[in-house]
């Protein structure tokens, strides 16, 4: 084979790739182009018209479903188990440093719902309140369903940050005089800063998502997965596609809220060591 020439494994590969992408963004680019259309638009190609009535329509009152309600509903259910999560997952990464009696069983214990089906998980703490006599919710039943995919999610990110955590930065900041909680605080924190970004990201996004752990678990009212699937059997104009362009875009906005808070914090630590170093 001469050099440079490309062989039969190249362009397999070329080819597997271009498709993956297709299939990866294609329904996305088609549905952000048809959420474009104007007032006599239909659910498929060729567009009718072009303009943004129906991200107006999106928030105005519709003959099926509660749209922005569930959109509220999933933000603020994401939010708070991003911080759950991150707080959660960071302590228990702290904890699980040290060995201590039980620890593996407690691992294995929280790591066991990535297993365990997701229906199956919406089903028994749906049915665990209802013996309870206590009414399913997003924000109580819910709230605990996607708790049980976040967590262990978090947890093994940060197990795998601690495990690469050089600890005499520790030993040095408390030789310094700091407290444990400063040596948290100012020390611990700003290092694994990026990585407890990654696990809220993760966090949000998974709660953001989730359909089956909220089917038997969000009670009366939906979250936005819930609502969505039940339009498509009722909705038949463009505003689902509204619906699905204003969702992909909040996702990429959290991600874009993630990168630009990498960006700072490598920007402050390279402006910290800087400065240190023009200091010795």
């Amino acid at each position: 084979m001469k050099h440079g020439k490309r062989g039969p494994a190249f362009w397999f590969l070329a080819a597997f790739f271009t498709l993956f992408v297709l299939f990866l963004y294609g329904p996305t680019l088609t549905i952000l182009v048809l959420s474009f259309q104007g007032p006599e638009g239909t659910l498929t190609f060729p567009m009718r018209g072009l303009s943004l009535h129906w991200f107006f329509n999106l928030f105005q009152t519709q003959l099926v479903g509660d749209i922005a309600g569930a959109l509220k509903r999933s933000l603020v259910l994401g939010v708070v188990v991003m911080i759950v999560t991150m707080i959660v997952s960071f302590s228990a990464g702290l904890a699980f440093r040290n060995r201590f009696r039980g620890s593996t069983i407690l691992f294995y214990l929280a790591i066991a719902s990535l297993i365990v089906p997701s229906i199956l998980i919406s089903l028994g703490i749906g049915l665990l309140f209802r013996v309870l006599e206590i009414d399913p919710a997003w924000y109580s039943s819910a709230f605990g369903a996607h708790l049980t995919w976040t967590l262990p999610f978090g947890l093994l990110i940060m197990l795998a940050v601690f495990n690469r955590f050089d600890r005499r930065y520790e030993e040095a900041a408390r030789d310094l005089g700091a407290t444990p909680w400063q040596t948290i605080r100012h020390v611990v924190i700003p290092i694994v800063l990026p990585s407890l970004i990654g696990v809220g990201l993760f966090g949000f996004t998974l709660s953001y998502d989730e359909f089956a752990r909220s089917l038997y678990t969000s009670g009366t009212f939906n979250t936005l997965p819930l609502e969505i699937y039940g339009m498509t059997t009722n909705i038949t104009t463009p505003v689902l596609y509204a619906l699905g362009t204003v969702t992909t875009a909040v996702s990429f906005l959290v991600i874009a809220i993630a990168l630009i808070s990498f960006s700072i914090i490598r920007r402050r630590r390279e402006r910290h060591g800087s400065d240190a170093g023009k200091a010795a």
